[in-house]
């Protein structure tokens, strides 16, 4: 595949080619983009009419890069006699400097072009291509193209502008260079993103940081969040590296919301450059001994956006907390219902989980108390509308067949849930890690109601809730002739007997009873879905396995971080540790940057992990994947104002020390160490 280089600050993000170039495509949302609209398709760089050539690029930084170009007429790039540089950085808008540099004795003339393009694509338009329904317009200035769309109220803006004159048409700028012998010409270009709102404002204008920064203000803000996070001593150099690059890439996908007023985590580059609630919790649970400080924004966010009614286009029930908000157009004409949108049936009972959780780190009651009644909300829905059939558990079916999701649980792909024969069930489904989920969920709210609601009766009801769950759940999803809990349960009941990693989710939510659990385990690192690399979403003997299907056979790290903790919770520290070990290792091979999945072929026969073709990266919570990781390899858990460290690092990984861990009891250090190196 075509490398692509990404920058991003928040949900503003230019996705590009090596030489720094857009082109557009309906294969890959490349282009820069904000708020799930694309500013900018085309911006294409070309010296003398031709193309350029890359020597490299340089991408430390989140927010900016540099593309060092020369034309690609000589035979061997040493024997170039011009190079160009292009210095691009993104803060709310793009900043670019294009500097053409002679390394000949003598002055040189060239004809440098830009094209310019912005088609204001919703970032759910790029693969179907469908026609936009308003009209485009480009405004030439002096020193500026203006690109302009609209339908009706919906405005958006892409202002180009350059520090040197040149000749500016309606598709982009063209520059009559003279370069003085080993002399340098240069430009500086200025793309401003203007999201307009019902009065005629720029909406980001109105922020606390009013739409933008310079890169001295995100660089301070990355440095500031990183520096507050623990440090980590490591002898195993790939955890140290995929460690460093989480945080930075946490920090990086932080965001103003424009309708919200508070910093929030975004999902995942390209497709999920917004608040998602199954993410943004399960991100908030990866990262809260590390950056408990992103937790808050996100449940009060959340809480605030609580479904409060019946709505089928947006699947909103009272009580159920969303599962994705967008910006774009189809969204703001109700082509798509996703402003917000309530498509998932997990994030309801995980957000009764992170608040304990963050509860049980921070000992922030106020927190607690102030969002009491979201909390009684949240438990209510999954009595009463998340159990669709009324037998217990929480079942899923869109109530908008036309534009909702299909399947409502993290793996969301069409073809995900699925029997062991490949067969796909009808509607609606119960997965399993669903049920695990509610369980945990009401034995946590029972925590809450006892400590912070003064509702013993409440508690007692959650707790025998609780109980009669497990017991059920332990009775009908046990598959008993192959000793593992099924993927789902079908309409009818019966088991969707599919042999998956959603196990390892129910390790950690506590719901499998402990004389299974060791099957449990020995599933999860047997060769059928355990690729050496990590457990895949699904075995390999089963019908709709695929190595490199979305969730029928890759391997995920988030998924596995999860898998990993269950592992530890029910005291199987080897196989947890041995999960750790292998996705550290497999971070090697991705610069340290796990991304949202990768192929299941086994270790043995690839020797390296393929990365999956579309995978999201950077990614929320498979930046927090090793931050869980070394959670579990340390075996840290509060116990009221104690920080239990218990530590178990497999063999070869040697020390593990990490210091200054943020909590209820100020700031302690863990060490842990493997018996060699």
């Amino acid at each position: 595949m075509k490398r692509l280089v990404s920058i991003l600050d928040g949900n503003t993000f230019m996705v590009c080619d090596e030489q720094g170039d857009l082109e557009p495509s309906l294969d890959f949302p490349t282009g820069m983009f904000s708020f799930d609209t694309r500013f900018l398709s085309t911006w294409l760089l070309t010296l003398d009419g031709e193309r350029l050539s890359t020597l490299y690029v340089d991408e430390e930084q989140s927010y900016r890069t540099r593309f060092f170009l020369v034309p690609d007429r000589p035979a061997h790039a040493q024997e170039a006699t011009v190079s160009v540089l292009r210095s691009r950085t993104i803060g709310g808008g793009l900043d670019e400097e294009v500097a053409v540099l002679n390394h000949a004795g003598r002055d040189v003339e060239f004809i440098l072009r830009i094209d310019m393009g912005a088609d204001f694509a919703d970032l759910f338009e790029i693969k179907s291509a469908r026609r936009q329904k308003g009209d485009s317009t480009a405004t030439v200035g002096a020193r500026e193209l203006r690109l302009t769309y609209r339908r009706d109220r919906f405005l958006r803006e892409t202002v180009v502008s350059t520090s040197e004159p040149g000749h500016i048409d309606e598709r982009g700028m063209t520059f009559t260079v003279r370069v003085p012998a080993h002399g340098e010409w240069s430009t500086q270009l200025h793309v401003a993103t203007v999201v307009y709102g019902a009065r005629g404002e720029d909406i980001r204008a109105t922020l606390p940081l009013g739409g933008s920064r310079t890169p001295a203000d995100i660089e301070s803000e990355h440095r500031r969040l990183v520096e507050r996070a623990p440090k980590l001593g490591c002898d195993f150099a790939p955890l140290e590296r995929a460690y460093q690059r989480s945080l930075k890439d946490l920090t990086a996908l932080r965001y103003e919301s424009i309708t919200l007023g508070v910093r929030l985590l975004a999902a995942g580059l390209p497709w999920f450059m917004t608040l998602f609630g199954r993410d943004s919790m399960l991100t908030g649970l990866q990262v809260l001994p590390f950056m408990p400080d992103l937790v808050p924004p996100t449940l009060i966010v959340l809480a605030g956006l609580q479904g409060a009614r019946l709505d089928d286009f947006r699947d909103e029930e009272p009580g159920k907390i969303l599962h994705e908000l967008r910006y774009g157009e189809t969204a703001g004409f109700e082509e798509q219902p996703h402003s917000p949108y309530y498509g998932a049936a997990d994030s309801t009972a995980l957000f009764v989980i992170l608040l304990d959780e963050y509860e049980r780190w921070s000992g922030d009651a106020a927190l607690v108390r102030a969002l009491e009644f979201s909390v009684r909300l949240a438990l209510d829905w999954i009595d009463s509308y998340g159990d669709l059939l009324g037998n217990g558990y929480v079942w899923y079916e869109t109530r908008n067949p036309r534009t909702g999701l299909e399947n409502q649980c993290w793996k969301d792909s069409w073809d995900s849930i699925s029997y062991a024969d490949g067969r796909l069930p009808g509607f609606p489904r119960a997965t399993c890690e669903l049920q695990g989920y509610a369980y945990d969920a009401k034995m946590r709210g029972a925590r809450l109601a006892r400590t912070f609601y003064d509702d013993p009766a409440w508690a007692d009801r959650l707790e025998r809730g609780a109980a009669a769950l497990k017991e059920r759940f332990n009775r009908d999803f046990w598959v008993a002739d192959g000793e593992y809990y099924a993927l789902a349960l079908d309409a009818e009941g019966k088991p969707v007997d599919a042999l998956s990693s959603n196990m390892g989710h129910l390790l950690w939510s506590g719901i499998v009873d402990e004389a299974r659990a060791g099957k449990v385990a020995e599933h999860l690192l047997g060769p059928r879905l355990f690729s050496g690399w990590g457990v895949r979403t699904l075995a390999t003997d089963q019908g709709r396995y695929n190595p490199i299907g979305y969730h029928a056979g890759t391997v995920w790290p988030f998924d596995n971080s999860i898998v990993a903790w269950g592992l530890w919770r029910y005291g199987f520290r080897e196989e947890a540790g041995r999960i750790c070990l292998a996705m550290a290792e497999a971070s090697r091979y991705f610069g340290g940057r796990l991304p949202e999945a990768f192929a299941g072929y086994d270790r043995g026969l690839t020797d390296y992990p393929v990365e999956y073709p579309t995978a999201c990266s950077p990614q929320a919570w498979s930046a927090g994947a090793p931050l869980l990781m070394l959670r579990v390899l340390l075996g840290l858990e509060p116990q009221g104002e104690h920080l239990i460290i218990d530590p178990a690092v497999p063999h070869g990984m040697g020390r593990i020390e990490l210091l200054d861990i943020p909590g209820r009891w100020g700031h302690v250090d863990a060490l842990g160490r493997s018996r060699s190196l």
